[in-house]
C-alpha cells in the first residue's frame, strides 16, 4: 500500500508542453513514473516526450484511463484546470502553479466538497512515493524507500527532512508537500490522517509554517488519534508579526500564528517538536530508537 500515488498510477499533465511541463514530466518519467500523456488545448493529436497530447483532460482520460493529473499552467487558468481535471473524474490533482488568486482558490474549495477528486496545492512541490512515483517537482534521487511519512507547507524543508532520514539509515514511504498558500486543497490534518492510516508508514514528519490554524489542528487530532511517533518543525521562528515571509499564507495574524505558540500546541499534543531544522533526522532516528 501507499498514499495516494504508487507505481500503478497513470499520470497526465497538463501543460504538458509548455517550458515548465516538459522539464518536470521528463523528470518524472526518468524516476520511473507511470505518466501516459497530457493536455495542451489545441495541440491534439501530437506527441510529446513519446506521449500522446490530448486537447482536454477528458479526452486524455478516455483514452488512456489515467487518474492523476499534475498542473503546470500560468495562475489565471489553473483554477479552470482544475475544474476540468475534477469534471474529467480525476481522483488525485496535483497544483504547482504558484500565484493563484485567493478568490479562484475559494471557488476551487467550493466546487470540490463533495467531489471524489483531492487536491494537493497549489503552490506545492507535489507528492512522491519513494521509488514508485514522482508527481512534482522535488528531487527524485533524494528520496529513497523507506517508512517515514513526511507531511510539509515547504518544498525545500521536505527535500532537507527527506535527505536526513536517509543518511540516518531510514527511509520515505511517502512525502506530501501540500503547499504554503491560504487556501489549499488538503490540509496538514488530512495529510497526516492519509500516513497515519498507512499500515507502511511507521512515523511522520511534520512540517509547518507560521500563519494559519493547521499545524494546531493537525496537533489536536494526533493527540486524539497517535498510533505512530510524529516529529514536528515550525519554520519562521524570528518572523516579526504582520510580515508575509515566503509563502502567502505564512504571514502572522494573531498569538496562535506565530511559530513559538505552533511549537508549544505540538508538544503539548504529543509531538517530539524540534527547534531546528537540522535536527529532524537525528531526532526522528532517536525517537524510533526509543520505541523499540
Amino acid at each position: 500500500m501507499s498514499v495516494l500515488v504508487n507505481k500503478d498510477s497513470k499520470v497526465i499533465v497538463q501543460g504538458f508542453t509548455g517550458t515548465e511541463g516538459t522539464f518536470h514530466a521528463s523528470q518524472m518519467l526518468e524516476y520511473g513514473t507511470q505518466v501516459v500523456g497530457g493536455v495542451t488545448p489545441g495541440k491534439g493529436g501530437q506527441t510529446h516526450l513519446d506521449r500522446p497530447v490530448f486537447n482536454t483532460v477528458a479526452d486524455a482520460v478516455k483514452a488512456t484511463g489515467a487518474n492523476v493529473s499534475i498542473i503546470f499552467v500560468p495562475p489565471a487558468f489553473a483554477a479552470d484546470a482544475v475544474f476540468e481535471a475534477a469534471n474529467a473524474g480525476i481522483e488525485l490533482i496535483v497544483c504547482i502553479t504558484e500565484g493563484i488568486p485567493v478568490q479562484d482558490m475559494v471557488k476551487v474549495k467550493s466546487f470540490l466538497e463533495g467531489k471524489s477528486a483531492r487536491l494537493i496545492g497549489p503552490n506545492c512541490p507535489g507528492v512522491i512515493t519513494a521509488e514508485q512515483a514522482k508527481v512534482g517537482i522535488m528531487p527524485g534521487f533524494i528520496f529513497k524507500a523507506g517508512r517515514v511519512g513526511i507531511v510539509s507547507k515547504s518544498g525545500t524543508l521536505t527535500y532537507e527532512a527527506a535527505d536526513q532520514v536517509v543518511k540516518a539509515g531510514l527511509g520515505i514511504s511517502t512525502a506530501i508537500g501540500i503547499g504554503g498558500d491560504p487556501i489549499i486543497g488538503t490540509t496538514t490534518k488530512e495529510a497526516v490522517e492519509l500516513l497515519m492510516n498507512d499500515p507502511e508508514t511507521d512515523a511522520i514528519i511534520m512540517i509547518g509554517e507560521i500563519g494559519g490554524s493547521m499545524e494546531a489542528d493537525a496537533a489536536k487530532w494526533i493527540k486524539e488519534n497517535n498510533r505512530k511517533p510524529v516529529v514536528g518543525f515550525i519554520a519562521g521562528q524570528t518572523a516579526p508579526a504582520g510580515r508575509r515571509m515566503g509563502h502567502a499564507g505564512a504571514i502572522i495574524g494573531g498569538a496562535d500564528d506565530t511559530a513559538a505558540a505552533k511549537m508549544k500546541i505540538l508538544a503539548e499534543n504529543g509531538v517530539t517538536v524540534v527547534a531546528s531544522p537540522a535536527d529532524i533526522g537525528k531526532t526522528l532516528a532517536e525517537v524510533l530508537s526509543k520505541g523499540k
